[in-house]
């Protein structure tokens, strides 16, 4: 059903959009600096389960759609790529901001791990990027000819959700690790904001010009 060829080419994918810091990443920084790793770990696990959610909406939703209509999908490609491009565009103008970001998120004080994972969630379902990704980009990597379309679709979201549990969690450990000199160096999470918008940008036009010509 899917190939080999096909989840390495996806994983490769979804890696580049994972890494690249957003609003997830964000929120999980922001939660390891105020309140350590655990918190930071749930608030992953949160967004996973987003993930989750997200991958069952496009797969029974968009998926069934993308695999009658090549117009439809371009249409959503192009519309995806357009946007991943103005976040990379928004990282880059914004990039000085995240101490402030950083910041405000120290000043609220946590409420429980339960609290963090639901706060993870929201984060994860709202953010426009995953969203874009799974709409835009997911249905590249879907071969019609292989059948099944959403059980595809869904073995792609369960991949990325474990590629983004994996790159989260990393991300909390070393921020809960790292926190005082983390937070102490406004041009560090400034190299950050500006590197992954970059990243973004160059995503953005990755997806504009790759993927199915039917």
């Amino acid at each position: 059903m899917v190939s080999t060829d096909q989840i390495l080419a996806f994983s490769a994918m979804a890696f580049a959009i994972i890494i690249i810091p957003g609003p997830s990443v964000l929120f999980v920084v922001g939660r390891a600096l105020a309140h350590g790793r655990r918190t930071a770990l749930a608030g992953v696990v949160g967004g996973v389960l987003a993930a989750l959610v997200l991958t069952v909406a496009v797969a029974f939703g968009v998926g069934s759609i993308v695999e009658r209509s090549a117009v439809v999908f371009t249409a959503l490609k192009i519309v995806g790529a357009v946007y991943i491009i103005y976040l990379g565009v928004q990282a880059i103008r914004h990039r000085r901001s995240l101490q402030e970001t950083i910041g405000a998120d120290e000043e609220r004080q946590g409420g429980g791990d339960l609290r963090a994972l639901v706060q993870g969630f929201v984060v994860g379902v709202t953010n426009p990027k995953t969203t874009v990704f799974f709409a835009a980009v997911l249905p590249q990597f879907v071969v019609r000819e292989h059948g099944h379309v959403a059980l595809q679709m869904m073995v792609f979201g369960l991949l990325f959700a474990v590629i983004a549990l994996l790159s989260d969690s990393v991300w909390g450990i070393a921020a809960g690790t790292a926190r005082d000199w983390f937070a102490r160096s406004p041009r560090r999470l400034a190299a950050i904001g500006g590197a992954g918008g970059l990243m973004m940008i160059g995503l953005g036009v990755t997806v504009a010009t790759t993927g199915r010509k039917d």
